[in-house]
């Protein structure tokens, strides 16, 4: 028993980082209409930035700043692609886009660093927070969890309270409407990218010591993400905010079973397939009514 539960509480780090890009992913869906696959390899850049300069002797926290900078800025140039060549386009459009970049990202970050090959991630905030039924929870978890909560609420504030907010779910539903009206809807857009690069890079720094440090592995961090914006059916980030939590803390207990510790990375994929599945289940039921 006590085994399942350091398991689950070992899977606290990555249920925060997948809640944390699966809300990001439903801040840029609901504020720009794009269904992004292209979230975590943007962090994955940041991130690299990070590890480039560590490895070269440069201290670790102007570097982590230079990382989150540089997630920032590619972030603002695919918002650009998409925003200035893609901004009319249907969603499907859209999210086949940002498919493609996804498998250019890829490629290009497996270039430049040096294919598949584990680097030196520094661990940025090591060690315990506190101790839960005797079990030792890492400050790194907190931290995820934490970041992701906070991402939440200031999320559903900003949609819901500001007038920058309402100007960006107008700029979702009627971008070209939203434009006649006088919203900047590129320099809103490119906002929305660049704050979503910045959050997702800062998540992926915080587990990747945990991961295979390399390029492939932390972009693919992004269907995760996306079964969890799938459980809040890429609108409610509470829901997005738990469904991913849930996701790490399964995946945590599903390595402590040998029988199916190997196959615990399929376990998003099963996420996503259950509520396709489900939506098309109520959708016939709402065809038989």
């Amino acid at each position: 028993m006590n085994a399942l539960l350091t398991s689950a509480v070992a899977g606290l780090t990555a249920g925060g980082t997948y809640a944390l890009l699966g809300v990001c992913a439903v801040f840029t869906y609901r504020l720009v209409a794009v269904v992004n696959f292209t979230g975590a390899a943007i962090g994955a850049a940041g991130t690299f930035v990070l590890i480039a300069l560590y490895e070269a002797g440069f201290p670790i926290w102007p570097s982590v700043l230079a990382g989150i900078a540089a997630g920032t800025l590619t972030g603002v140039a695919v918002g650009y692609i998409m925003t200035r060549s893609f901004g009319e386009a249907s969603a499907s459009t859209k999210a086949a886009v940002t498919v493609a970049l996804l498998v250019g990202l890829i490629a290009i970050g497996l270039r430049l660093t040096g294919g598949q090959h584990p680097h030196n991630m520094p661990e940025l905030f090591p060690g315990s927070a506190f101790r839960l039924a005797g079990v030792e929870v890492t400050i790194a978890s907190v931290l995820t969890i934490g970041l992701a909560v906070l991402f939440t609420i200031l999320s559903d504030l900003f949609l819901n309270r500001t007038k920058v907010g309402l100007n960006l779910r107008a700029l979702a539903d009627r971008p070209m409407a939203a434009e006649l009206l006088g919203v900047r809807v590129q320099l809103l857009s490119l906002l929305v990218w660049g704050m979503t690069g910045a959050f997702t890079t800062f998540a992926l720094m915080i587990i990747a010591p945990q991961r295979s440090p390399n390029f492939m592995t932390l972009s693919l961090l992004v269907v995760p993400a996306l079964a969890a914006a799938l459980v809040g059916v890429f609108r409610s980030f509470w829901w997005t905010l738990a469904g991913g939590i849930a996701l790490g803390v399964v995946e945590g207990l599903a390595s402590s079973i040998d029988s199916v510790s190997q196959y615990r990375s399929a376990i998003p994929f099963l996420v996503v397939l259950s509520v396709l599945l489900w939506s098309q289940r109520e959708a016939r039921w709402d065809e038989a009514r």
